[in-house]
């Protein structure tokens, strides 16, 4: 309502006393306090002057301006609980929260937070220790682990077992595969479901792949097995070529195999067919030995090779009358040529252990097939010839042969093989059987493709036990 009249009289009177300037302040004081109450809007007020209100403390203090941003990041890490380092905090130094315990009373009520205590902090405070009761009374939920206890829990398992990487471990990142099934059902099935079905391996192709993986070890330095017998007709040309040309199968460095028989011996004949060796230029052993000297690589050694596949040979002397001259020294000679440039060797010694370059053979070995037959005489001379390796200063020689039994001409029922197995299996390192084969029994040109898989498959195990027999 409007002020009594004598009222504005007299402010009129008291303000026409004063200076100008001051007249005018205070009808402004008077108008701001008026306009305030009428509109209800809260007054203006300076945050320098106004007091601190210390009734409540604030639930986070305003982080401090710094003026680098290593300082702040350091103020950041001592809010978070990290040391105040200036660097990147050190995870696996923040200490794990305890575990809550197993069991707890089932009475026990929640803790309600103190009067100084504000409810929101009482449970989102990262360094406190939860309430045991709480968390395992029925129906609350235990809160998360804090950052920082999550963070020590990575770090830890992390410093334990290191991360991978694809240089130390690229097997980590590739999932592996199941070797491709060859032949039979698991193999058909392969191929008329485009490998999406592979059912692996069967139990023979597992057998086959680890006797490929026996013959195929790489070697440090060069290695000599040497083929003898007592007793001719009996399976032990055929066998160096067959083991020869297995070898060179499956290894990846060529072997080299050597016609040591003074009988004019038919290595090379049973490897590369009588016809084809006649139409080559027959170097022989002995020629090599004249040239010797001046072989300097396995180039100048070729122009006195035969090649079956991959398998080098060395003819031996067809001239009966120099075919017994070949000495130990000149084929320990031949052996030092060959030993700089093939890994694997097998030299065909011939019938008997007494001739001239015998000695040298068995001084160069290391370690020797002995063939032998499933006739009585046959199985009596491999036993001879291992008492005579053992009694004559080879006796390693002798307990690490390998007994090669090939079925040549069928013998009869009469003829007990297990017997000869059993006997002869007992003085060797391993006795090893070839079946009758037509490819083998007619003394003709030995290839791996006309033989039987039986065959086929005892060379494997042969080759094999002679790789065993270096590592």
């Amino acid at each position: 309502m409007p002020e009594p009249v004598e009222d504005n009289s007299a402010t009129t009177a008291e303000n026409a006393g004063q200076p100008e300037l001051r007249r005018r302040r205070d009808l402004r004081r008077a108008d701001g306090e008026n306009s305030a109450a009428r509109t209800g809007t809260m007054p203006v007020v300076n945050p320098r002057s106004a007091p601190a209100d210390t009734t409540e403390p604030p639930t986070r203090p305003a982080p401090p301006r710094s003026s680098s941003w290593a300082q702040a990041a350091e103020a950041a890490d001592e809010r978070f609980g990290y040391p105040a380092t200036g660097a990147t905090p050190v995870i696996s130094e923040v200490p794990a929260a305890p575990l809550p315990p197993a069991s707890a009373p089932t009475s026990a009520a929640p803790q309600a937070p103190t009067a100084q205590q504000e409810p929101h902090e009482t449970a989102a405070a990262p360094n406190r220790s939860p309430d045991p009761a709480f968390e395992s009374a029925p129906g609350n939920v235990p809160p998360p682990p804090a950052r920082a206890t999550r963070s020590a829990g990575r770090a830890a398992a992390l410093a334990e077992a290191p991360i991978p990487d694809f240089i130390s471990s690229p097997g980590l990142f590739v999932r592996e595969q199941k070797p491709r099934p060859v032949g039979g059902l698991r193999g058909t099935l392969y191929n008329l479901t485009g490998g999406s079905l592979n059912l692996g391996p069967s139990a023979r192709q597992r057998e086959e792949d680890e006797l490929a993986r026996r013959i195929s070890r790489q070697l440090q330095g060069s290695y000599n097995t040497a083929v003898l017998s007592l007793k001719g007709g009996i399976g032990k040309t055929s066998t160096t070529v067959g083991v020869g040309l297995t070898l060179a199968e499956y290894r990846g460095d060529p072997p080299c195999a050597i016609d040591a028989n003074p009988d004019s011996g038919d290595l090379v004949e049973r490897a590369l067919g009588e016809g084809i060796y006649q139409q080559q230029t027959p170097r022989t052993i002995s020629d090599l030995l004249r040239n010797v000297e001046s072989i300097d690589s396995l180039t100048a050694l070729a122009r006195y090779m035969h090649h079956a596949g991959r398998l080098h040979l060395i003819a031996g002397e067809q001239d009966p009358e120099v075919s017994d001259s070949l000495t130990a020294q000149e084929y320990l000679r031949i052996r030092k040529l060959i030993s700089g440039y093939y890994s694997v060797a097998l030299t065909d010694c011939g019938t008997g252990v007494t001739h001239n370059a015998m000695s040298g053979i068995l001084q160069s070995a290391d370690n020797l097939i002995i063939a032998a037959g499933y006739a009585v005489s046959g199985a009596k001379r491999a036993r001879s010839t291992l008492h005579w390796l053992a009694s004559h200063g080879y006796e390693d020689l002798a307990r690490n042969a390998v007994v090669v039994i090939t079925d040549k001409d069928e013998v009869s029922s009469r003829v007990d093989k297990d017997a000869i197995e059993d006997h002869l299996s007992g003085i060797c390192r391993q006795l090893i059987a070839v079946p009758h084969d037509r490819g083998v029994a007619d003394g003709d040109l030995v290839t791996l493709d006309a033989l039987r898989p039986e065959t086929r498959r005892a060379y494997r195990e042969i080759a094999a036990a002679i790789v065993d027999g270096y590592v």
